[in-house]
């Protein structure tokens, strides 16, 4: 059973926080977050007490001669339903990633394989892509590098909407593929992998940046060309020194450059945070899905077998174009549980 206490804890800051912004006190966005975080925790908190106090009610039933028959029946279906609503209050009382509500920024790069690599990469982009647009996500790209045959260089993209570092924070990791490229006239399937980092976007009371560490050079940008390019020095490049942080931006304004870069400097800085915050916390983090290690390879996409594998949690789905098709949600949500349940076995074991 779970604790009547937490539960109570919790419903009255529930109660509290929104009798304080009727009341128009305090600081209403921060009060708003917070109440909408808490309100389905105390939507599932509410059905588990209401289907508790309904099954007291019908067990007290059950010493009446004349109701026993029909009070069997409803203790019954009440004892029935209640390891569900009990698990989805487990769940909803799980620690929260504080980051898991913000933005995200997303991240592609080639890895081994070439030309190949690169336009897997962009295969990449065009997935993410299609899943942000599905879920009615703005998906802005920042920064972007093309090969020669269309491939993706390196690509940072902001996204916006809701949950969205919740939904995409598992796609961290390297991305191989097999599959017959269209430059090979041999016919032979090639393997090859791209990187994909998502990072939390950072607010800067998350990060606070000392001007001194940090050199800021402007450049001419680069790109298809024109007149605009060929006149002025608008790229920004950022590095943050302490660290070695290198970011660039490219758009036509400078004012904006400097701001994107800035940007994308402090959610890099705050991805490190938390990675050093993970591991402090956790020695055999690598092990979990939510791990975030850039350098575990957690998926394969096989083209001539139509098949995607998530090594992570052993899940293969014979649904690659799909997939490719930015149909993401049966992988994502597998992780998820899959995470969920991890946490799960933390707090009770």
């Amino acid at each position: 059973m779970i604790s009547e206490d937490r539960l109570a804890l919790i419903t009255g800051r529930y109660e509290y926080l929104e009798a304080k912004m009727s009341a128009g006190g305090g600081d209403f966005a921060a009060l708003a977050r917070e109440y909408a975080e808490l309100k389905p925790v105390v939507e599932a908190v509410r059905a588990y007490q209401g289907l508790i106090a309904d099954l007291r009610e019908a067990e007290a039933m059950l010493s009446d001669p004349e109701m026993k028959a029909l009070a069997e029946e409803e203790v019954s279906g009440l004892r029935a339903r209640l390891p569900t609503l009990e698990h989805e209050v487990q769940l909803a009382l799980l620690p929260r990633d504080a980051a898991d509500s913000r933005p995200a920024m997303i991240e592609i790069r080639p890895g081994t394989g070439g030309d190949e690599a690169a336009l897997f990469a962009g295969d990449l982009l065009r997935m993410y892509q299609r899943y942000c647009e599905a879920r009615g996500w703005t998906f802005d790209i920042v920064e972007q590098q093309m090969t020669e045959l269309g491939g993706i260089k390196e690509l940072t993209a902001a996204i916006r909407g809701s949950n969205v570092f919740a939904r995409l924070k598992f796609e961290s990791g390297v991305h191989r593929v097999q599959r017959v490229p269209s430059t090979e006239s041999g016919g032979r399937i090639h393997t090859s992998a791209a990187t994909v980092a998502v990072l939390p976007e950072a607010e800067e009371v998350d990060i606070k940046i000392d001007p001194n560490d940090i050199r800021i050079d402007t450049m001419r940008a680069s790109g298809a060309g024109g007149q605009h390019v060929n006149t002025t020095d608008s790229a920004v490049r950022i590095t943050h020194v302490p660290s070695g942080i290198v970011v660039t931006s490219s758009e036509k304004s400078q004012h904006q450059n400097r701001a994107i870069a800035m940007q994308v400097l402090r959610n890099r800085l705050f991805d490190m945070e938390r990675q050093k915050a993970d591991d402090a916390r956790s020695a055999d983090r690598k092990a979990q899905v939510g791990s975030g290690d850039r350098s575990e390879r957690i998926r394969t996409y096989n083209f001539p077998q139509g098949r995607m594998t998530d090594h992570r949690i052993n899940l293969t789905l014979y649904k690659l174009d799909q997939v490719m098709q930015g149909d993401l949600d049966e992988v994502i949500d597998a992780l998820i549980a899959d995470h969920q349940a991890m946490l799960l076995a933390e707090a009770t074991g």
